[in-house]
């Protein structure tokens, strides 16, 4: 039998369902590691089946570094104004602001590739996969401008 607060925890950090965790820890044979690895993969799973859902919602935000040279604006969209609204969904995109400012990619197929700056672990695809798992909505970055003086 799984661990209450495993699950609690591993809930807390994905986001997935209780139903998936208990499953993901048995077939893990309650290893925490494997756990976490098994849920990652089925994010991906649940990213790639949602890939195709219109986008109707989203926000539009911005970063300006506190010295004032450099800002970002970015539209993050989503399926419904639920999500949007919602502190994740606003967190991941102010987290997003912040990353592009830093590194200044020229495309979104180039920031998809990069190493996060909260977590170089974690690319900009591997958050924006696990916040598609965690929200249970298509996720997609519209477009982005930096601006640097």
């Amino acid at each position: 039998m799984a661990d209450i607060d495993q699950i609690k925890s591993l809930r807390d950090e994905t986001g997935l369902s209780v139903a998936d965790i208990k499953k993901a820890l048995i077939e893990a044979g309650g290893d925490i590691d494997k756990t976490r690895e098994l849920l990652i993969s089925r994010g991906g799973d649940i990213a790639a089946k949602k890939a195709g859902r219109d986008l109707k919602a989203g926000i539009v935000d911005s970063y300006i570094h506190n010295n004032k040279l450099s800002g970002c604006i970015l539209e993050l969209l989503c399926e419904t104004d639920f999500v949007s609204r919602g502190e994740i969904f606003q967190t991941l995109a102010h987290d997003l602001t912040l990353h592009i400012t830093a590194m200044n990619p020229q495309n979104v197929e180039e920031l998809m590739e990069q190493a996060f700056i909260k977590n170089p672990e974690q690319t900009i695809r591997d958050l924006i996969t696990s916040h598609i798992a965690k929200l249970g909505e298509n996720i997609q970055i519209g477009r982005f401008q930096v601006f640097q003086i």
